[in-house]
């Protein structure tokens, strides 16, 4: 099953580069989606002499970017010999099928998961030198691998820590934010259990995903529900978090959102998923809340279940369940296998919180501090400095570090 694979890159244009520049790259990355289509459709066709005369074509393009345009369109060149060695596959012919699937992991290529479950591969995936073109990636894209590795944390790590704390439902922006968008009718008259589900289930119904683009500069419910109706568009996952973190706070629940961040060792997953750990005073423990996908997780008795524990029963290999509507903006219907098992086991290594849980926490504003705690585990490769501070437009962002989990999960 082919599969195309393009790395999300931030790339960021100087002010000082030139027109000519800019153009260059315009041109080249015109050309390269133009020859990423025609590679697609000679894929279809398991056609190898016409694939190779385009490759030439695109590589001798490709050759003539100096080193910063090449690390800008590698991707192109990473997929199209992934592409070239699923044909050679397909076809049989498995001597330059573990040539290309070589030239495309020294290109850049490291999506551990898609090469053993990519049935284009079953034709090398038992030979000898594809086991070992692939070992050396299941340290960076095994994520389960990963994650049971990072098991350990320290409970006793007595590190100075700000404490958690969390906005009272009688600020005046949370009253206004209750009464303007009805909260209470939302939530429901059932227990609070499902108080908690409703409006998860509302936000994810009310603002699309869009993970391509920046969430608006004021960052609180009434402002970013407001743009979105306005200009017809979505919100990131941190800010659908926000926008949910803030109802409940509005109704007097306490909750966190939580950036769950992966391993990340070379350097180049800029990828990250926010989800809501929300308090239940009814079970007395914290709650996985996930608006992006619709989704809350339970054990095999149906119990739902905290981010720390859904965390440790995948390590454990423990029977887990994800709500059975789990969906993506409606359009595809998420599996337990690729959310739990790759997509958040990957995420789940390194997870993060802010110190304060309160309206209108992230709108960047001058003179603003925020406070984050950061929960390591002990095989994380980066333990020190136990305390960063960092300053972008007046704005002060401080990163304290802990190995403890019960500092990081304690009850409000």
């Amino acid at each position: 099953m082919r599969k195309i694979f393009f790395f999300q890159l931030l790339i960021i244009l100087s002010i000082h580069f030139s027109f000519s520049q800019t153009t260059a790259k315009t041109e080249f990355e015109t050309f390269a989606e133009q020859q990423n289509n025609r590679f697609i459709k000679l894929y279809e066709q398991l056609d190898t002499i016409s694939f190779n005369q385009q490759l030439n074509v695109f590589l001798e393009k490709f050759n003539a970017l100096d080193s910063s345009d090449k690390k800008n369109f590698n991707r192109y060149l990473i997929n199209a010999y992934y592409n070239l060695c699923c044909i050679y596959s397909l076809s049989k012919n498995k001597s330059l099928a573990l040539n290309y699937l070589d030239l495309s992991i020294c290109s850049g290529y490291n999506d551990y998961y898609h090469l053993k479950e990519d049935s284009d591969l079953n034709c090398i995936r038992h030979e000898k030198k594809f086991k070992e073109l692939i070992l050396p990636l299941k340290e960076i894209g095994d994520y389960l691998y990963i994650l049971k590795k990072a098991k350990q944390y320290n409970p006793f790590d007595k590190r100075d820590l700000p404490e958690f704390t969390y906005q009272s439902s009688s600020n005046p922006n949370l009253v206004e934010l209750r009464k303007a968008l009805k909260i209470d009718s939302i939530a429901g008259e059932g227990n609070e259990v499902s108080k908690i589900l409703n409006l998860m289930h509302w936000i994810h119904n009310l603002i699309p995903h869009d993970g391509n683009h920046e969430n608006p500069t004021t960052k609180n419910a009434l402002s970013m529900i407001a743009v979105c109706k306005k200009d017809n568009r979505g919100l990131n996952c941190r800010g659908l978090a926000t926008v949910l973190n803030e109802c409940y706070l509005s109704m007097g629940i306490k909750s966190r959102f939580v950036t769950c961040l992966p391993k990340d060792s070379l350097g180049i997953d800029n990828d990250c998923h926010v989800i809501n750990m929300v308090y239940s005073n009814s079970l007395q423990k914290w709650l996985w809340i996930d608006p992006t996908f619709d989704t809350y997780v339970m054990d095999e008795k149906g119990t739902l279940l905290s981010i720390e524990e859904v965390r440790q029963k995948i390590i454990n290999d423990e029977p887990l369940i994800i709500s059975p509507d789990a969906n993506w903006n409606h359009k595809v219907s998420e599996t337990k296998e690729y959310y739990l098992y790759n997509y958040m086991a990957k995420n789940l290594y390194r997870l993060e919180c802010s110190a304060s849980s309160e309206y209108d926490l992230e709108t960047r504003e001058g003179g603003k501090k925020l406070t984050y705690i950061q929960l390591l585990p002990l095989d994380y490769f980066k333990q020190l400095p136990s305390k960063t501070e960092s300053k972008d437009n007046n704005i002060v962002f401080t990163i304290y570090n802990t190995n403890s989990p019960v500092t990081f999960w304690q009850k409000p």
